[in-house]
Parts: structure tokens; C-alpha cells; sequence
């Protein structure tokens, strides 16, 4: 089995082997078998579990989305009440059977998937079992906690699972680059309230600074514009600042997941140079070069060996 074969498994194992320590997988019984459909995809059940899941999650998230369409909504209402009660039931299913299968229901339930869940739940329940809510909130805020579900896609993503490792490992380079950028938009921030002023719309610092936070994002909302030519200097620095902002992190998490390889999380190593101004070897690894014996050592050398000999 070649390496690109191997990857994959052992990422399954590893990945089931962290999700039995975590909830104590039942060790047999059918508890031990729901668990292997449930939290492991290694295994044709499984897969096909996973599968349907995904394919459940997308079509309730697209009866969401199409019941925020009040032309949808009023012609469809009946079908998409129904879709959504037959979606709720079939995730609620789904939930009673992963506190079923594990030995440790509550740390599963006080889990980041496990309150996914059960907030995706919860808007049908409260609001069929307590109709009163309705004068209090609106439902359609309500109904909006169920786009949760969509999280709950990236646990069966391996490209996922690879580019968050990616930006963890990149958090420190990342925070220092947010770091720099609100210490720049902070003094350009400062910078155009004292050149511009209130008389031109920037009536405090936090004004300027929310001017130069979405100018540097590229956004500008036109709700704020520099009048004098200093200050439409500062406006086009902070453009072409804007364009380093939104390639900087890109860089920074791409040649993390370029060190750690297309397959698994191990860092690929990269070819140096050994020798020259490019080499990043340290001189006390460099093995030092042979020696050149003269003739004189080596006839000395040779008069040792045969002593030796006799």
C-alpha cells in the first residue's frame, strides 16, 4: 500500500481514536455497533451514514433558505411545514441515538456538535410548544438557528480539518499581522480626523477609524469621503494598503498547508542549499571536508600498518 493509500486510514484512525477517548466508546453490544455507524467512517455502514447525513443537512438548509422567500413561503407553506417537521424529527433521531451509543452522553451533549444540535432542534420545539413565544420574538429569527447545521458538514471534510490546522498553526504570524494592522488603522484613523475634521463628516476618532477600517478592507461605504487633497492622499494610501491586507494572511496560511503536505499533517521537508549564501544548514552540521594526506603521512601511515602486522 502506498503512502497516499495509508494517508487517509490513518487519519480515520487517529480521528476515531480521539472521538473514543473523548466519549468512551460502549466497549460491545449494539451501543458499540451504533457508535461505529455513527462516529466512524471508516466502514461501508458508516460511510453510508455520513453520506445520507450530509444530504439531510443540505436539504433542510435549503428549506431555510427557501422559506425566507415570502413569495415561496406563502405559495409552499404546507410542504415546507412538513419538510421542516420531518427534517426536525429525523435530527432528533439522529441526536437521542448519539447520547445512546456513548458512555459519556453529557460531554457529548455540552460538545461544540453536540449544542449544534441540539440548536438546530430547538426553534421547531419552542415554537410548537410554546405558540405565546411568538408575541415576543420573532420566529423567523428563531428559524435562523438552524443554519447551524451547516457546521456540522466540516467533520466529514478532510480539506477542512486541513486548512484549519493550517490556520492554527499559523495563528501567531496571523495575530501579529492583525496586531499591525489595527495599530495602522489606528494612526491613519487619528491622522484623518485631524486633517479632515469634523467639518467634513469625521466628528470623532472612532468615526475615522470605522473610515479607515472600511477603506482598508477595499468596502468603502461612501457614507464618509475626504474633502482636501491631504486627505484624499491618506484615502489612496490606505487603497493600496488594503490590497497587502487581503494578501498577506492568504500567503501566510497557503505556505502552511504547502510545509505540511497535500496528504497528512506532516511537514514536507523542504530541499535547501547545502552550500553558498542560500544555505540554512548551520555551520557546526556541515561536516567538514577530508583531509588531503601527503605523501610524507602516507608512507608514515603505511610504516604504522605493517608494525601493526608483525
Amino acid at each position: 500500500m502506498t503512502r497516499s493509500n495509508t494517508a487517509p486510514v490513518a487519519r480515520s484512525l487517529a480521528i476515531s481514536s480521539t472521538i473514543d477517548s473523548r466519549f468512551d466508546k460502549p466497549a460491545s453490544g449494539w451501543r458499540r455497533q451504533l457508535f461505529t455507524v455513527i462516529f466512524e467512517a471508516d466502514t461501508r455502514a458508516g460511510l453510508l451514514f455520513d453520506l445520507a447525513l450530509i444530504a439531510v443537512i443540505v436539504a433542510s438548509v435549503l428549506v431555510v433558505i427557501l422559506d425566507s422567500v415570502q413569495s415561496i413561503r406563502e405559495q409552499w407553506r404546507p410542504v415546507l411545514n412538513t419538510l421542516e417537521w420531518a427534517f426536525t424529527i429525523l435530527f432528533t433521531l439522529e441526536y437521542i441515538a448519539r447520547l445512546a451509543c456513548v458512555n459519556k452522553p453529557l460531554r457529548y451533549a455540552l460538545s461544540f456538535y453536540g449544542v449544534i444540535d441540539l440548536l438546530a432542534l430547538l426553534p421547531t420545539f419552542l415554537v410548537a410548544f410554546a405558540p405565546e413565544l411568538a408575541y415576543l420574538i420573532d420566529v423567523r429569527v428563531l428559524r435562523l438557528v438552524r443554519v447551524f447545521r451547516i457546521f456540522k458538514l466540516s467533520r466529514y471534510s478532510v480539506e477542512y480539518r486541513a486548512l484549519v490546522s493550517a490556520v492554527a498553526a499559523s495563528r501567531r504570524k496571523i495575530t501579529v499581522f492583525v496586531g499591525f494592522v489595527m495599530l495602522v488603522v489606528l494612526v491613519m484613523g487619528t491622522l484623518m480626523y485631524v486633517v479632515e475634521g469634523p467639518v467634513h463628516g469625521f466628528t470623532s476618532i472612532p468615526v475615522a477609524i470605522y473610515w479607515a477600517i472600511s477603506t482598508m478592507a477595499t468596502v468603502g461605504f461612501g457614507d464618509l469621503v475626504p474633502k482636501t487633497d491631504l486627505g484624499r492622499a491618506i484615502a489612496s494610501v490606505m487603497m493600496l494598503l488594503g490590497w497587502g491586507v487581503l494578501a498577506v494572511p492568504t500567503g501566510i496560511v497557503t505556505a502552511e498547508m504547502a510545509r505540511r503536505g497535500p496528504d497528512d499533517d506532516t511537514p514536507v521537508p523542504v530541499a535547501l542549499a547545502s552550500r553558498g549564501v542560500l544555505a540554512m544548514t548551520p555551520p557546526s552540521a556541515v561536516a567538514a571536508p577530508a583531509r588531503r594526506l601527503t605523501p610524507a603521512a602516507r608512507r608514515r601511515a603505511l610504516a604504522q600498518h605493517r608494525r601493526g602486522g608483525r
